[in-house]
């Protein structure tokens, strides 16, 4: 018989952000995200001060735009959002655009930028770069979030190898050999009876006492 395979599914996360000048098209922007097959799983408006500016965009300290930038991003409320899926930070870059809004409408005129933005500065939305980038975003954005570090792909990937996919086979190889009339159901109750973190009773039988 032919080996099951088995997707692999990485949910990721990344941090979204709607800037001042497209906040009165926030509602509109959500809706197109959860369309795209993003969960938003946080969100949060608010208004940053310049400092808080100038630490969320610390990397591109010294560049000729920095006072600009800043004074632009402290201009007005913005909406963050902590996104969650496939790919998330990939896809939601490629949702958004080129940086600048003039370029974007040239060669990406359905993107988020190009709708909405204007120009290289006030290009309506922002999304984390990398995968640290993402981390370090979401973590400024929602300090107290109860949503620990991002774990990374790997990890995800190890933990399914190790505690998931070899019950899953299992579970798949014995539905292939029954072929039960309803198999979602049927593996469901086979998943619930050979869960492995399950825990086993044993029974202990005692000595009778030696007169």
């Amino acid at each position: 018989m032919a080996r099951t395979s088995i997707p692999r599914i990485y949910v990721e996360r990344t941090l979204a952000v709607i800037k001042p000048d497209a906040i009165d098209k926030a509602e509109e922007i959500e809706d197109i995200i959860v369309k795209s097959g993003f969960v938003i799983l946080q969100r949060r408006k608010l208004q940053l001060s310049p400092e808080k500016c100038s630490e969320f965009y610390a990397d591109q300290y010294g560049k000729l735009n920095f006072p600009s930038l800043i004074a632009f991003m402290s201009s007005g409320p913005i909406v963050a959002l902590t996104l969650a899926r496939n790919n998330a930070i990939a896809h939601w870059k490629s949702i958004i655009g080129p940086v600048n809004s003039t370029k974007a409408r040239e060669i990406h005129p359905k993107c988020l930028r190009a709708k909405y933005g204007t120009s290289d500065l006030e290009n309506a939305v922002h999304g984390s770069e990398s995968f640290n980038a993402a981390e370090r975003e979401i973590k400024f954005m929602f300090p107290n979030s109860a949503i620990g570090p991002l774990p990374s792909k790997e990890t995800h990937e190890e933990y399914l190898s190790r505690y998931v996919y070899p019950t899953l086979l299992r579970g798949l190889t014995d539905l292939c050999k029954h072929k039960p009339h309803n198999p979602c159901v049927w593996l469901a109750q086979w998943l619930i009876k050979n869960n492995p973190n399950t825990p086993q009773i044993c029974e202990v039988l005692e000595e009778e006492a030696k007169p």
